[in-house]
């Protein structure tokens, strides 16, 4: 027996209808924001995602040579190619760009539990509003989002101008390296870093900084920055929608991709993997051909949020079982027609099952069983059986139909 690749899935129809119902939610939710629905294509070249992440990253990524010996790479994430699409085809667009999509996306690492080798990711990008009120609408629209699927958790908001500050002194490798070390939050490999570099002067400061609540108590810390007023801009329109949010200046992942503000959110039953959605103030654009221009956005793991919800029941129509005898068949497709036309889900019995059989599939499958045998063919009538209570009547078409509805 042949076995699905690892790292993949097979979902199955209950399975399908859990994802659809919570991608539903998500489409809805950012429309209402004004942020429409992109799709860009599932393999990309490979230069798209070095260009930026460096040749290390082909490791990391399921890549392929066509056969005119072109190098591609099936899609690692999704912002990368909505900023190739926005320099392609959308830079002459009225600004600021709002979009959205859920993609499929491929990583070659070690799959575990919320972690795969093919998931999804639900996405939006707002290209062009260089402005704290750009950066929180994104942040805003993420919890209406995370909130519409159900799921708990907690949003996490930071920004990098006070680290950059603090930092500014050392060279990119010593800043790369204590970014690493603070993203794990080691504060002894830290404090021998920092001594071996001779500058244990940071220690005390860094550490503090991750303790921070407020943007005065980081002002504090780091002094005056440039920065200032666009912080406090973005954390007044935050405070002033109520957000439930923690301000975390310690979000050091990404200190080369995003430029100033940054998110987290984490689900609260996911044990270690528990990110859920991560986002920010990035510039990609002049890197693929296209002008310096602001960028923010997020990705939702899509799967990981489906994990944290579990098993639960979407919203469905009612549907409905035609039973039927042999000589009507023709008669039960017009009326199966009507039902579907009138919203309702509907199957008929295809596999010349006896009334017996055919009721006992319709229980298994479907809320109401609608029986049809010669008499109810004459008299345009059918016989309707809910499923769950046993009750049944018999009604005209357009009265059974009601009666579902």
């Amino acid at each position: 027996m042949l076995q699905k690749p690892r790292g993949t899935r097979d979902f199955l129809p209950e399975e399908m209808e859990q994802r659809r119902d919570i991608e539903m939610r998500m489409r809805s939710v950012s429309r209402k924001w004004g942020y429409r629905e992109i799709c860009t294509p599932t393999f990309e070249t490979q230069e798209l995602y070095t260009i930026r992440s460096g040749e290390g990253i082909i490791n990391e990524m399921y890549t392929f040579e066509d056969k005119g010996g072109r190098k591609l790479a099936l899609r690692p994430e999704g912002t990368a190619a909505v900023l190739r699409m926005y320099v392609n085809e959308a830079k002459v667009l009225s600004k600021p760009i709002r979009w959205c999509y859920l993609s499929d996306c491929y990583r070659y690492e070690r799959p575990q539990k919320g972690r795969y080798r093919q998931f999804w990711q639900f996405g939006a990008e707002q290209i062009g509003a260089d402005t704290p009120a750009g950066e929180a609408e994104i942040i805003l629209l993420a919890d209406s989002l995370l909130k519409s699927s159900g799921v708990r958790f907690e949003l996490h908001v930071g920004h990098l101008a006070p680290m950059k500050h603090l930092l500014s002194d050392l060279s990119d490798t010593d800043r790369k390296a204590v970014m690493a070390i603070l993203d794990k939050k080691n504060f002894e490999d830290l404090r021998t870093y920092l001594e071996n570099i001779k500058a244990e002067s940071l220690y005390e400061s860094l550490k503090s900084l991750l303790n921070c609540r407020t943007i005065d108590e980081a002002l504090e810390i780091c002094g005056d920055m440039p920065e200032k007023e666009r912080m406090k801009g973005l954390i007044g329109i935050l405070d002033s929608q109520d957000l439930e949010y923690r301000l975390n200046l310690g979000i050091v992942r990404g200190l080369d991709y995003y430029t100033g503000m940054v998110f987290e959110g984490f689900a609260d039953n996911l044990g270690a993997e528990n990110q859920i959605i991560g986002g920010g103030s990035y510039r990609l654009a002049h890197l693929f051909g296209g002008e310096d221009v602001a960028s923010c956005g997020f990705g939702i793991g899509f799967d990981r949020v489906m994990v944290s919800l579990g098993d639960f029941t979407p919203k469905s129509t009612p549907s409905v079982s035609i039973v039927y005898t042999p000589d009507v068949a023709g008669h039960a497709f017009s009326v199966s027609k009507h039902f579907r036309e009138a919203g309702i889900n509907t199957e008929l019995n295809l596999l010349e099952r006896g009334i017996g059989a055919q009721m006992k599939h319709a229980a298994k499958t479907a809320d109401y069983a609608l029986v049809i045998g010669k008499r109810e063919a004459e008299s345009g009538t059918v016989t309707l059986k809910d499923m769950k209570s046993g009750e049944q009547k018999e009604l005209a078409v357009d009265a059974a139909i009601s009666e579902v509805n």
